[in-house]
């Protein structure tokens, strides 16, 4: 089958729809926020609580009626999904034979057998036991000065990197969280025995790139990806070297098979990819329309805007610049003399196109949503009345979202916006 060519336009709507962000929040309770998280592949999770958890803000922009913490009740009480790895993300649990694979493979790595495995040994073996004798685990059970002391990314005491250890090589699981801190238990515990098992390992291996291609929406599989050898970032998800001759022969294949289709986007010369049962969504929108499953069940992007949370893959630094025009850095890690934004900048999604960036912050002890910036990609926007009243409409949201009863916008240089929150 030949290349499908898209527009900028077109892309940036397959990209968004794909991801349940346009052209409006198409579901709503908890049931929309199992579809919502199923939809996005991955619900990437982040401890920081400026405004409200990345987790939360990126269900929020999903859907409809979505309260903060509720994709707990799905994930820990429900038992619908499962977090787990550096990358931490939620995933379906029908999904984990597939990712024990490369739960063993951490096991297997150099790495992790070598340096944790080895270095925290005894850590290791007492923490399982401990496990299974007390059912569940935190690391916050164990007081700093009962344990050795450790300098580890994961950890400062060896119980909690050896905690981390087992959780990552499949022995644990998330339990719940306790302040967004794991509690662990023992596998057996959370994970129905028919998942347990390990999937073939070219069944999953197949499984997690077609996975990823879903993620992106269009992904350039074998392509030009920053790094010398192979794709670093699919590199990344089977935990294994990933080099562009083994690239070659499972694209053609997954070609051949009408897994994926090749889409070319106008103005681009990099080759995507999109699974052959996104086709009929992609044509839809070459033609301009809307997919009938993307209907909005709310208010549209047009008529109300998105914050976008800094962590969602739409607004990671290259598809963004590429395929959105809008060059986004999150800078919270960023020193703050060196920053060109804000501490906390979302990119705000009006319509298809992100046109300006907020850094928002919660006075929780004033129940204030203060907003310490705005920039506009082009400042016509600013003067266009349809985006004043989209954006007062999202800003309302939002703070309904979070629990602020009022808006600080003094630090908005347009008096036409402060005045419209």
């Amino acid at each position: 089958m030949d290349a499908i060519t898209l527009s900028r336009i077109a892309a940036r709507r397959f990209i968004l729809g794909r991801q349940g962000l346009w052209p409006g929040r198409r579901w709503k309770g908890k049931r929309g926020v199992e579809r919502a998280m199923r939809a996005m592949e991955y619900l990437q999770l982040d401890p920081l609580q400026v405004l409200v958890r990345s987790q939360d803000l990126a269900l929020h922009s999903r859907v409809v009626g979505y309260r903060p913490g509720l994709w707990e009740e799905v994930c820990y009480q429900q038992r619908k999904f499962f977090d787990w790895g550096g990358w931490l993300a939620v995933r379906p649990m029908e999904e984990l034979p597939h990712w024990r694979v490369v739960m063993r493979r951490e096991r297997e790595n150099p790495h992790r057998r070598y340096g944790l495995g080895r270095s925290h040994g005894k850590a290791i073996e007492e923490m399982l036991a401990t496990v299974r004798a007390r059912m569940t685990v935190s690391n916050r059970e164990f007081a700093a000065h009962t344990r050795r002391r450790v300098d580890s990314y994961r950890g400062r005491k060896d119980s909690s990197v050896a905690l981390y250890y087992l959780w990552l090589v499949g022995d644990l699981m998330t339990h719940h969280r306790e302040r967004f801190e794991r509690v662990y238990a023992l596998t057996e515990q959370i994970a129905p025995a028919h998942l347990i098992g390990e999937a073939d390992e070219s069944v999953a291996d197949l499984f997690l790139i077609k996975k990823t291609i879903a993620f992106h929406g269009l992904y350039p599989l074998g392509g030009p990806i920053r790094g010398d050898i192979g794709n670093p970032n699919l590199g990344r998800v089977l935990r294994r070297p990933v080099l562009q001759n083994e690239l070659r022969t499972i694209r053609e294949k997954m070609l051949s098979d009408s897994e994926i289709v090749a889409v070319r986007v106008e103005g681009l010369t990099t080759v995507y990819y999109a699974l052959a049962s996104d086709l009929p969504h992609l044509k839809e929108v070459s033609a301009g329309r809307t997919p009938a499953a993307w209907k909005p069940c709310d208010s549209t992007t047009l008529e109300e805007v998105t914050f976008l949370t800094p962590l969602d893959v739409v607004t990671a630094r290259d598809r963004a610049r590429i395929l959105f025009d809008f060059d986004y850095k999150w800078e919270v890690y960023t020193p703050a003399a060196e920053r060109k934004f804000g501490y906390y900048a979302l990119p705000i999604l009006w319509a298809d196109t992100m046109v300006a960036r907020i850094d928002l912050k919660l006075d929780r002890l004033t129940s204030t949503v203060v907003v310490n910036g705005l920039w506009f990609e082009d400042r016509k926007t600013a003067g266009n009345p349809l985006f004043r009243e989209a954006l007062a409409r999202g800003m309302a949201r939002l703070a309904r979202f979070v629990g602020a009863n009022s808006v600080n916008a003094d630090a908005i240089e347009q008096r036409s916006i402060r005045k419209s929150l």
